[in-house]
């Protein structure tokens, strides 16, 4: 980089000014009493998804996995074989079906559960377990239907127990970056962000039901893994289908939620071509196929743009039947300056420009400064995160549950960010259907949003 002004000066002014925001917004407690030592688990739903937060929990000396619910026997001998590697006891199974993860619940050995399931049980299982008094880490998705939003959280505001939706990309090491630097003041006034979930899931959505990913053109019964249940909604449904990855990173940075709140959206999809071209093409396919005369409702593209209460926008790309490299597409728009992601966020890789900073009308690598803005979580939690799924960002987000549960302070990411991110998807499907329409998105606060202070990314602790 070349610079017009002095880094350090520069730096030392915007760190001023961030560590002024961390002293009034620190967590706040929830509890009253002291630091629990251990957090019992249990985990509902042990797919590969589930497999990831197991070995995570398996991991720690202060978490004991108590039981595991599935219907699917395969993975239940998958998870039990991890708990083995590890030299952990057994957790206690429970397999009768769909509906023996409420005899899990029962339990009163059992502090908190994790939720790895099919989306359409996210919603009843993250009730049902708050019902049962049962902490709740709930895997990410949309919604089914825009109620559900509205039922998890008088569930959880009723009860009063806490629910915290396990979005790991928020913890991606560059967007923890690029978020230390936006409440350092360095982008200016944010204006516009970007995300998406632009990743070529073709082969996940299809397989020969022996083994996931490009192995076939089968899916429901059929199948293995996600494509015994994903690949309906691409069937059945039409719009922005995973927006927690695109939406939740860039909300912490603009505080929805916490002094911010989504106001409207509008959405629009291409036509559905790619599904079908992928099942035609595929050796284990063919025209002939089945599969291949299926009238997929998803399209291919879908185009969702969001506006807040406080002036910004948000572009979300749901881009996943396509032939494409993996790209989550993140960009952050400032008056002072922008930030766009690399193409596989790496950390150190992308494009910046930061007034003070930059030469007129030049992007920069943003390689030193990004280091230089590394967030103290990453800074502190590096080598435990080294072998951890997705980059470390599993370590990240499990973490946080684990030791807010602990410390009894409130989770980073609460049920409100999780009703909001979720209510994207029927909404999303609503404005589709009714030619690119504006949609208002409720306040699942309930006003509080005015006075809730952020706190997200602004502890070193987790």
């Amino acid at each position: 980089m070349t610079f017009k002004y002095n880094r350090r000066n520069f730096l030392k002014q915007t760190t001023a000014a961030g560590a002024g925001i961390i002293l009034l917004q620190s967590p706040l407690k929830i509890f009253a009493a002291e630091k629990i030592t251990k957090v019992r688990i249990g985990i509902i739903a042990v797919g590969l998804r589930g497999q990831l937060h197991l070995s995570e929990m398996l991991k720690r000396d202060d978490v004991e996995v108590i039981a595991m619910a599935d219907p699917d026997k395969q993975m239940m001998a998958m998870a039990q074989n991890i708990v083995k590697q590890f030299g952990k006891k057994a957790p206690v199974e429970y397999s009768n079906g769909n509906y023996d993860y409420k005899n899990l619940l029962q339990r009163d050995d059992i502090d908190a559960v994790i939720i790895a399931s099919p989306w359409e049980w996210h919603i009843p299982q993250g009730i049902d377990a708050v019902n049962a008094g049962k902490i709740v880490g709930l895997e990410v998705c949309g919604a089914i239907k825009l109620q559900d939003c509205w039922d998890i959280v008088n569930a959880s505001e009723k009860t009063k127990v806490p629910i915290m939706p396990l979005e790991n990309v928020c913890y991606r090491r560059d967007i923890m970056a690029v978020h230390n630097m936006v409440t350092k003041g360095m982008f200016g006034e944010v204006l516009h962000l970007q995300g998406g979930y632009q990743h070529d899931l073709r082969g996940v959505l299809f397989n020969d039901g022996i083994t996931p990913y490009n192995s076939g053109a089968e899916f429901g019964e059929k199948a293995y893994s996600e494509a015994k249940w994903r690949t309906q909604h691409y069937v059945d449904r039409n719009g922005e289908n995973y927006p927690t990855h695109s939406l939740g990173p860039v909300g912490t940075m603009i505080n929805l939620q916490r002094g911010n709140c989504l106001t409207t959206l509008s959405s629009v999809a291409t036509k559905a071509r790619g599904l079908n071209r992928y099942i035609k093409n595929h050796p284990k396919g063919g025209a002939d196929h089945p599969n291949a005369k299926i009238k997929f409702k998803q399209g291919d593209i879908v185009t969702t743009q969001l506006q807040t209460a406080n002036g910004e926008t948000i572009i979300l790309s749901l881009d996943t039947c396509s032939p494409r490299p993996y790209n989550l597409g993140f960009r952050v728009q400032g008056t002072n300056g922008i930030w766009q992601d690399h193409h596989e966020g790496e950390f150190d890789k992308g494009m910046i420009h930061i007034d003070q900073l930059s030469e007129k009308h030049v992007w920069d690598n943003p390689q030193k400064l990004m280091k230089e803005m590394d967030h103290p979580l990453w800074v502190k939690y590096e080598k435990d995160a080294a072998n951890s799924g997705h980059g470390g960002m599993d370590f990240f987000v499990d973490n946080a549950f684990i030791e807010a549960i602990k410390r009894k302070q409130e989770f980073p990411l609460d049920v409100y960010d999780l009703a909001t991110w979720y209510a994207v998807t029927p909404l999303s499907e609503k404005s589709i259907a009714e030619g690119g329409a504006m949609q208002k998105i409720p306040d699942f606060t309930r006003g509080k949003w005015k006075t809730r202070k952020p706190i997200f990314g602004l502890s070193n602790d987790y």
